[in-house]
């Protein structure tokens, strides 16, 4: 069980306590609707499986520095449209624009998302670090009523430097006074959150709600023979590195599949 102090919370925001994936969906299925798009793509829930796929994929190019925002902010609807046999009348930008228009009204959080930030609030000094796009950020944080429990809260795009990149992780770390050794980093993307972190050399734990990657880079789970209908239950699991030449730097990686979890050392 993790029994180090911490001080200072580093959060990912969609996905980690905005529920990215449940508002993606409304929010798009609500911009199909005001564009008149619905009865052309066929069955809604084949097509944002497509739209979510390309999302992804644009984004990860985006992460590397491989496509601008521009290029991601037309292209993930095009490419959509494109894949699904039903390529687009109107310009990508047009459907980003009102779809970030919808996404600022979407409010549902993850499960326990509020519970634990309310629990959180006045202990900890907490800061949100996203690559989110800034226009709707802050307007999410806004509207989901979020606002007070963060100290700071900090873009990609004001840094100049997404997630994983250690730019971004000294930014927060300077903005909130945060020292590394009592420093915890909280986020649903291996990737971006728990790598970047590690790299940084800042403690994290991987919330990984689907159980949908347990093959870890230098790492393993700390218990033996692990039943997945049962490991994810109480404190957050450490991961421990297979060999001190996997592992250099001296910080902790964990793993949660429920935000309750962190309950029990925070």
């Amino acid at each position: 069980m993790i029994t180090k102090k911490y001080t200072h919370l580093f959060f990912d925001l969609d996905n980690t306590l905005w529920d990215f994936s449940s508002n993606s969906y409304e929010a798009f299925y609500d911009t199909l609707k005001r564009l008149n798009l619905l009865s052309v793509i066929g069955p809604y829930e084949d097509f944002f499986t497509i739209y979510s796929e390309e999302n992804e994929r644009l984004w990860d190019l985006y992460r590397k520095r491989q496509v601008t925002k521009k290029v991601l902010r037309v292209e993930r609807f095009e490419a959509a449209f494109i894949r699904n046999g039903t390529p687009l009348a109107i310009g990508g930008d047009e459907v980003n624009d009102i779809y970030l228009e919808e996404m600022v009204n979407q409010t549902q959080l993850v499960e326990g998302a509020r519970e634990l930030l309310e629990h959180l609030y006045g202990r900890y000094k907490i800061a949100v670090i996203t690559n989110g796009f800034t226009e709707v950020q802050y307007d999410k944080i806004h509207k989901s009523k979020l606002t007070k429990y963060f100290d700071k809260v900090i873009t990609s795009e004001e840094i100049g430097t997404p997630k994983p990149g250690k730019k971004i992780f000294e930014y927060a770390a300077k903005s909130i006074n945060a020292p590394k050794k009592s420093t915890l980093m909280i986020g649903d993307s291996w990737e971006a959150d728990i790598l970047g972190a590690r790299d940084f050399g800042i403690d994290q734990i991987f919330f990984n709600p689907k159980m949908d990657k347990l093959d870890f880079e230098g790492l393993f789970l700390s218990i033996s023979k692990p039943i997945l209908s049962n490991i994810f239950q109480g404190s957050p699991l450490i991961l421990v590195p297979d060999s001190e030449n996997n592992y250099k730097k001296k910080v902790q990686t964990s793993l949660i599949s429920r935000l309750d979890q962190l309950f029990a050392i925070l």
